[in-house]
């Protein structure tokens, strides 16, 4: 139902950010492709995820915060491209597979990120104060915490826009 947008087919104000797209991965992904209809959704998710990359949460927090929102959200096109930069990132497949399939993961560090991000979803960002000081207790910040909240929210709508045209 949703038109799969080309450059040529897509709204101007949509071009600047799927070339970009294109220039940074080689190719443009059907969900950029998609969510070209809307410039304003395309261009401010792609302005959050890269500000969401300079976060000070490392790599793989960030990654886990994603794959929580993505199979939370059932959005399989998320949880794929994800799955990929996990490997990328070179993360071990028990990892991935515990991630995917919304259990706890080994890492005691990654899963104070999993279990935030959970908690911060249930409570819609009310998170109690014994939560809060279990997540500071492996080392995060409260810089860290408000990330997990740009993470949640830039995923969010990632994922239900991606839901929404069958990305």
């Amino acid at each position: 139902m949703f038109t799969e947008h080309t450059l040529e087919s897509a709204p101007p104000a949509s071009r600047r950010a799927m070339e970009s797209t294109i220039k940074h991965l080689g190719h443009l992904p059907p969900a950029v492709a998609r969510l070209a209809s809307s410039p304003q959704l395309l261009d401010g998710f792609l302005k959050l995820s890269a500000m969401f990359e300079q976060a000070t949460l490392d790599p793989l927090a960030r990654e886990v915060v994603i794959m929580v929102v993505a199979t939370r959200n059932e959005c399989h096109v998320c949880v794929e491209m994800h799955t990929g930069k996990l490997r990328a990132l070179g993360a071990d497949e028990e990892l991935i597979a515990a991630l995917r399939e919304r259990r706890p993961v080994g890492d005691e560090r990654l899963e104070a990120v999993r279990q935030f991000t959970l908690e911060a979803l249930r409570t819609a960002g009310g998170v109690g104060d014994e939560e809060l000081k279990a997540f500071f207790a492996h080392g995060y910040t409260e810089q860290n915490a408000l990330e997990v909240v740009m993470g949640i929210g830039t995923y969010t709508m990632s994922t239900l826009a991606n839901r929404l045209t069958r990305a």
